[in-house]
């Protein structure tokens, strides 16, 4: 694979994808930045919106394998990544996989199952393996996990830890779809559902091959300068109880390589780290209690930073 295969090759990835996800192609692109950053992703939306939708389909363009985890108060970590059961016949215990051994994995509603279970899915995300009975065992790749949670409805829910939002690399927010697009929907839907016309653009093996061309991205020392100084900025700033940790820095330069290569570019320029700065590290904040007060969140914070940290000036092709 070569760079010149990558944006013709993510076109047809979604141009399957948007034959399901109706008028929200800046949120798939984003969403494959985060997957060929070898990351994961967090969909803060209502219900509804799609978001099951979206990660079924990813799952079939890329032909990779799917699995959905309904997370939920008694839902076991064993119940995710696996458990030994006992073979009568043999006298000995058989490992059987848990749901999490998937190239997509949907965790649906992740914040209603209890902190243990949420932790469960830490090793899974940042090492891509699961360790069950003192064996470690790798995870297919690649492996992506969307999960979801409801962005008005808290009632009986569990917040995730910083740790825990600290392993996706973006957070998102689908939102409705607009009236036009809707009425889309609705025609496309008259005969049946057009996930079942989603078809394989690429495979996992040629995914995987696009995930290293990504990396040889060039990223010049003032644009990391960037990165660093706007990631101190969170660090820095009196609207904030918790700034940004190493990995967002890491997140934010992975995925405007990934970016940069979506809109044709061997190298990342400081538009790159613009656009893709709130949601890579938004969800890494904590707003202070008078912030929150002034009903100014994370996103605004960044915001706002972005105005204030100085943009390098990088000479053309560099």
């Amino acid at each position: 694979m070569q760079l010149s295969d990558l944006q013709p090759t993510l076109q047809r990835v979604i141009d399957e994808i948007e034959k399901v996800i109706v008028g929200k192609r800046p949120v798939i692109e984003r969403v494959m930045v985060a997957l060929l950053s070898n990351g994961h992703l967090l969909v803060e939306d209502v219900p509804g919106t799609g978001k099951t939708m979206l990660a079924r389909s990813i799952a079939r363009a890329v032909e990779g394998t799917f699995r959905r985890i309904q997370f939920t108060p008694d839902l076991l970590p064993a119940d995710i990544t696996g458990t030994s059961i006992y073979n009568q016949k043999t006298q000995e215990f058989e490992y059987h996989p848990g749901p999490i051994f998937a190239n997509v994995v949907l965790a649906d509603e992740i914040n209603r199952a209890t902190p243990k279970t949420q932790s469960s899915l830490l090793e899974a995300m940042e090492e891509f393996q699961v360790t069950a009975d003192g064996v470690t065992r790798p995870l297919p790749r690649p492996f992506f996990v969307i999960a979801t949670q409801n962005s008005v409805e808290y009632q009986g829910t569990f917040p995730l830890p910083e740790s825990q939002l600290d392993r996706f690399v973006m957070r998102l927010s689908m939102g409705y779809p607009s009236p036009r697009d809707e009425a889309d929907i609705l025609l496309r839907q008259l005969g049946g559902h057009p996930i079942e016309s989603v078809q394989p653009a690429v495979s996992v093996e040629e995914l995987e091959a696009l995930r290293h061309v990504t990396r040889e991205i060039r990223v010049s020392a003032p644009v990391r300068e960037y990165i660093v100084d706007l990631v101190c900025a969170t660090r820095e700033s009196p609207h904030l109880v918790l700034g940004s940790s190493m990995r967002g820095s890491l997140d934010l330069l992975h995925t405007s390589q990934v970016l940069a290569a979506m809109r044709g570019r061997d190298h990342v320029i400081p538009d790159d780290i613009k656009e893709l700065a709130e949601p890579v590290l938004a969800h890494r904040l904590i707003t202070n209690p008078e912030t929150r007060m002034r009903r100014v969140d994370a996103s605004q914070v960044v915001r706002d930073l972005l105005r204030q940290v100085p943009i390098p000036i990088v000479a053309s092709g560099t």
